[in-house]
C-alpha cells in the first residue's frame, strides 16, 4: 500500500539538519558529514524508520545512515528519530537520512565510505524473474556494496519471503560472502544477536509468520 502524500514531508526534510539533501556531494567523504569519526552503519530502505531511530539511540558510538527513496517515508522516519531523541532528551548526531535510489547507490558511495555494517530489511521480494536483478540483494547490488563495505564487514538481511530468503542465500555466496548465521525462524531462535524489530516485522509476527535472517 502506498503512503498518502504528506504535504509537509518536504519542508520539514528541507529544515532537517541531518537530512542530506545531495547525498552524491558526499560520496567519498561521509564520515565527515557526521560530528564523531565512528563505526559507519548503513540501512537500505529505512522506511519509516523505527527500527533505525532505536538502533543509533542505543548505540550512540556508532553512525548510521538511514537511506531511502521516497520523501514522504524519509520524512515519518525524521520525526520518529526526533520523537525518540528528544523524550531522551538527546541532540541527534549520529544519524543522516538520505534519498537514494538504492540501485544506483554506486553514484553517492564509494570505495573510500568505508561502512562495517549494512542492513536490508524486508526489501522488494521482486517475485518475477525478469525483476530478480531489482532485489537488494541480488548479486548484482552485493558486489556495488562490497566497494564500500570494510574486509570483514557484514550484511545483516531480514525478510518475511521464503522464496526470497532462500535465493539470497544463494546470492550470498555466489557474491563471495560467507553466511555466518542463519534462521527461518527468527524470533525462537534462542541465541541470535540483538534483534530490533521493524514495522513490517510487528505485522508479519502478528499475523504468525516467521521471521527470516541470516547475517
Amino acid at each position: 500500500m502506498r503512503m498518502r502524500a504528506k504535504k509537509w514531508a518536504r519542508p520539514e526534510l528541507a529544515a532537517c539538519p541531518y537530512f542530506i539533501k545531495e547525498p552524491a556531494a558526499n560520496r567519498g567523504k561521509w564520515a565527515a558529514a557526521f560530528r564523531k569519526k565512528q563505526p559507519l552503519y548503513l540501512e537500505l530502505g529505512c522506511g519509516k524508520g523505527g527500527f533505525l531511530a532505536q538502533l543509533a539511540f542505543e548505540n550512540p558510538d556508532i553512525n548510521f545512515v538511514g537511506i531511502d527513496l521516497i520523501s514522504d517515508v524519509l520524512a515519518v522516519a525524521r520525526r520518529n528519530i526526533q520523537a525518540l531523541y528528544d523524550q531522551n532528551e538527546r541532540p541527534v548526531e549520529n544519524v543522516l537520512l538520505t534519498s537514494i535510489e538504492i540501485t544506483r547507490i554506486e553514484l553517492d558511495f564509494s570505495e573510500k565510505d568505508v561502512a562495517d555494517r549494512i542492513y536490508i530489511n524486508f526489501c522488494n521480494p521482486w517475485f518475477k524473474h525478469s525483476q530478480h536483478k531489482k532485489r537488494l540483494t541480488h548479486p548484482f547490488q552485493l558486489e556495488k556494496y562490497r566497494a564500500f563495505l570494510k574486509d570483514g564487514g557484514e550484511i545483516w538481511f531480514k525478510t518475511d519471503d521464503d522464496a526470497l530468503f532462500e535465493d539470497s542465500l544463494l546470492y550470498f555466496e555466489e557474491a563471495g560472502f560467507q553466511v555466518l548465521r542463519k534462521t527461518a525462524d527468527l524470533h525462537n531462535e534462542p541465541d541470535w544477536p540483538e534483534n530490533v524489530m521493524t514495522e513490517h516485522e510487528l505485522l508479519f509476527t502478528e499475523k504468525g509468520i516467521p521471521i527470516k535472517a541470516a547475517i
